[in-house]
């Protein structure tokens, strides 16, 4: 089974690789920018204001490990636009992402063949995949689209970012942020430790997505969720052949029940569907995939999956997990001052489709911070 960061909650080991743990040393008293969260975006935006601004100091602080939330958690589909769709001024998301990849020098086995949309109605007569799943699955689509590996963008992205000088903490929780004239006071704790840091920062951006809504101020405008995925053992050539998937094209259905799915090097295939409500605290991190509604989710999406395609009737499942995801009401991610303050900003809600989004607007808040750009009309927090 593959290594993966310990990140203190039970939500199983997805089959990534996150290769890179950040240098020791000691908080700083102070900092020009602070990122909260050590995930795509906070990565990205710390590794963008280094190469911009090489001279202002930058910290990410993460409460458990890079990448122990959404960002190594995805299915690692990459699409072209946000969850409600190609929005005013967002721009080419893959051309952005790959610029930045190239610039910053990351590798993440980015492919960009397109990725399939089907479904159980319109879909084309000569379509490769024809599925029984409460009705006849077939490709209706397609979209500017493709896959990546999330553990070695994690890790690339971090590298990136200690390469130019940005100091990433983890298992430092932010318990607080107050603001001031000069920008923000953080109080943060490392570790088990019971006693707390204060850390001066100009500027501050909130990338924790939903893992920490009080915090950054959304309250209850946005929706947590766990998204549950599972993983099978490699087949063979000649089964991806007959069940339509041997252009390696990732895919998601249009219509209800959902399903998405992508393939891996070595013919293994991911496949998700399903989502786990937080318990009464809001807390997705108490939620444990390996207890009773989890495990009969699992066992539900496992037994669908086996009954797509007679050559699917074998499928062993070598991983489950499930990673956090946020939604709000009308599918927009957020993107916007903090409520409290213009000296922090808010980036998350990315509603499944936050695996080039996350990275390409993370540069953009880089450069937002920065004075060099304007905030998108769309990503607006209700006051």
């Amino acid at each position: 089974m593959a290594s993966f960061h310990s990140t203190g909650h039970s939500w199983g080991t997805p089959p990534w690789i996150i290769d890179f743990t950040p240098p020791e040393q000691p908080l700083p008293r102070q900092a020009d920018f602070a990122v909260i969260g050590a995930g795509f975006t906070g990565l990205a935006a710390a590794a963008w204001l280094r190469l911009l601004a090489p001279s202002q100091s930058v910290i990410v602080l993460e409460a458990g490990r890079i990448g122990a939330g959404a960002s190594g958690r995805t299915g690692s589909m990459a699409l072209s636009e946000t969850a409600a769709g190609n929005l005013p001024g967002l721009g080419d998301v893959l051309a952005g992402l790959q610029d930045i990849l190239e610039k910053l020098g990351v590798e993440c086995d980015l492919s960009l063949p397109g990725a399939w949309e089907i479904g159980r109605q319109g879909g084309m007569e000569n379509s490769p995949i024809s599925w029984q799943d409460s009705g006849i699955l077939r490709v209706a689509g397609e979209v500017p689209g493709g896959t990546l590996d999330p553990g070695k963008l994690v890790s690339g992205l971090a590298r990136a970012a200690c390469r130019r000088g940005t100091a990433i903490f983890e298992e430092c929780r932010v318990e607080r942020v107050r603001w001031n004239e000069r920008g923000g006071e953080l109080r943060a704790a490392r570790g088990g430790n019971s006693s707390s840091e204060e850390i001066s920062a100009g500027k501050i951006l909130f990338a924790t997505n939903g893992l920490s809504l009080p915090l950054s101020g959304l309250g209850k405008q946005a929706h947590p969720k766990l998204t549950l995925a599972a993983a099978t053992a490699p087949i063979r050539d000649e089964q991806l052949r007959a069940v339509g998937l041997s252009e390696r094209k990732p895919f998601y259905t249009v219509d209800f029940p959902y399903l998405w799915g992508r393939i891996l090097a070595g013919n293994a295939i991911v496949w998700g569907a399903g989502l786990v409500d937080p318990p009464e605290s809001g807390d997705l991190e108490e939620i444990d995939i390996g207890a009773e509604e989890s495990s009969r989710l699992f066992a539900r999406l496992e037994k669908r999956l086996r009954n797509l395609h007679p050559d699917l009737i074998g499928l062993e499942f070598t991983h489950r997990w499930g990673g956090p995801i946020l939604f709000r009401d009308d599918w927009k991610p957020v993107f916007d001052w903090h409520p409290q303050s213009r000296d922090g900003i808010v980036l998350g809600a990315f509603a499944g489709h936050g695996v080039a989004l996350s990275s390409y607007l993370g540069a953009w808040a880089a450069e937002v911070l920065l004075g060099r750009r304007e905030l998108p009309a769309w990503g607006k927090i209700a006051r």
